[in-house]
């Protein structure tokens, strides 16, 4: 009997990946749904080769030029996951969000109902609703699998073990493509640059995120959400491999650490195998010689400003929310060409600290509304600082 699944954000990084591991095997999985936000093209290929019967396109003007395209090889076409489900009730084995950005957020939600399993890579869903995407979970039974590699890995090592024995946990970061380049003198660096990631084949956003470290501040939070283990007992360590992926230290003075390759299939093969023997790599001998030498670096604040955010309180309040959102745009002006590199992280520090911000701290998001109306309220905040200080930018 096949398994039936849902993609969101199959035209992407995480998306392809899995695609790439159902495509093994195809006759074990039934793809129910895959969504896009604005990649029609490989949608459509994705959709024929897989003989799937139902997409969602997010971008509303992309829905309404292609719909008919889709229509005419009898492929339903939706502007919104809810829409899917309104005469068409049906639950799938698992459903594996690799959508980018905060946008992800929704399409959780509206999922989980639906899903026995739901298998999370959108980080910024879970910094910024994790106390909804929970409360979901326990009221339809649904089991949460984290896919990013370091969850996934601390979820591995941790599944059968007291958390109150747990001493300390590393996330381990690459470094990325500036590990060893002095802030300043990469200040005016071009995008094309920024996005060459030493290890991983990523997405656009999240290569940049990598080179600013801004990605292990969010998985710091994400990971402190997921496990509810005290914040200061994670701590980031640069391994330029990326082979070892997490590391947890136990107070009885064992420590436990989980390496793979650079590649999301493993942990995405994971959630759709589970324990079942057919779920094998190719490559899956131990490299120890990637191990040999010196290997794990503390990661340097002068080149790293960005972790300075790891001194702010998390407490699932408005501050996750707007600290995803002004990263969010930033990054976007960074890959227009709109602003410098540079000024993704002295932007960030100077409007984490202004007072229209900062009177937020204290107070939670009640529903997705409130988080969707911070969220605009914050990029309008930064689009009004950048036009003011154009000049400077």
């Amino acid at each position: 009997m096949s398994k039936d699944l849902i993609i969101l954000g199959s035209t992407g990084s995480i998306g392809k990946s899995a695609l790439n591991i159902v495509r093994k095997n195809k006759k074990k999985f039934k793809i129910k749904l895959l969504t896009t936000n604005q990649n029609i093209k490989k949608i459509y290929e994705q959709a024929i080769e897989f003989n799937v019967k139902q997409i969602v396109i997010f971008d509303k003007d992309k829905y309404i030029k292609f719909k008919q395209k889709f229509k005419n090889k009898k492929i339903k076409v939706f502007f919104n996951i809810k829409d899917v489900f309104i005469n068409n009730k049906f639950k799938v084995f698992l459903t594996i969000n690799g959508i980018s950005g905060i946008n992800g957020l929704e399409p959780t939600l509206d999922l989980i109902k639906y899903s026995n399993n739901i298998a999370i890579a959108n980080k910024e869903s879970i910094i910024c609703g994790w106390k909804f995407i929970y409360k979901e979970l326990i009221k339809y039974k649904s089991n949460f699998i984290p896919l990013d590699s370091e969850h996934f890995s601390i979820w591995s090592l941790i599944k059968n073990e007291n958390v109150d024995n747990i001493k300390k946990i590393y996330l381990t970061a690459s470094g990325g493509p500036f590990l060893h380049k002095k802030l300043y003198k990469i200040k005016n660096i071009k995008p094309k640059y920024a996005l060459k990631h030493p290890n991983w084949k990523m997405g656009k956003k999240i290569s940049i995120d990598s080179a600013t470290m801004m990605n292990k501040i969010f998985e710091t939070i994400e990971a402190y959400n997921i496990f509810n283990i005290d914040i200061k007992k994670f701590e980031i360590l640069i391994h330029p491999k990326s082979y070892i992926h997490a590391v947890v230290v136990f107070k009885s003075g064992l420590i436990k650490f989980l390496a793979h390759n650079t590649t999301m299939e493993i942990p995405i093969a994971s959630a759709l195998y589970g324990n079942e023997k057919n779920s094998t790599f190719k490559n899956n001998d131990f490299e120890y010689d990637i191990l040999n030498g010196k290997n794990f670096i503390k990661p340097n604040i002068i080149n790293f400003p960005l972790l300075n955010i790891l001194n702010y309180k998390f407490d699932k309040t408005f501050f996750e929310v707007i600290l995803v959102s002004i990263n969010d745009e930033l990054v976007k002006k960074y890959l227009e060409n709109k602003i410098n590199y540079i000024s993704i992280v002295r932007i960030m520090l100077i409007l984490l600290k202004k007072p229209c911000f900062t009177k937020y701290y204290r107070t939670s998001p009640n529903n997705i509304n409130e988080i969707k109306f911070m969220v605009q309220k914050t990029k309008k905040i930064l689009n009004d600082y950048l036009k003011i200080n154009a000049k400077n930018i």
